[in-house]
């Protein structure tokens, strides 16, 4: 399959990827103006920065790549949860 021009996508998508973008800019700004963001170290807030950075990379990969920051790394011995049996119905109302 043949990628479309980059001129298309690019007339296909720029009003998404701006409106996205100044989402996540308005996020950032209610952040920063929050009480006490000058002392905020926070492991989220530091992948969104580290996310960031990784857009303006000239790689092809870049989804793959925030992806992976958001991602936890795989664990052989993780077992499935099992699920907890529903509440009995005690009939009264």
């Amino acid at each position: 399959m043949t990628p479309m021009p980059a001129a298309q996508v690019l007339d296909n998508y720029f009003l998404e990827a701006r409106a996205r973008l100044l989402d996540l800019a308005a996020i950032l700004d209610r952040i920063h103006r929050g009480s006490g963001a000058e002392k905020l170290d926070d492991a989220r807030l530091n992948r969104v920065e580290a996310a960031i950075k990784l857009l303006n990379n000239q790689q092809e990969n870049r989804a793959a790549l925030v992806q992976e920051l958001f991602s936890q790394t795989y664990d052989p011995n993780w077992k499935l949860p099992t699920p907890k049996s529903p509440p009995v119905a005690t009939g009264g109302r």
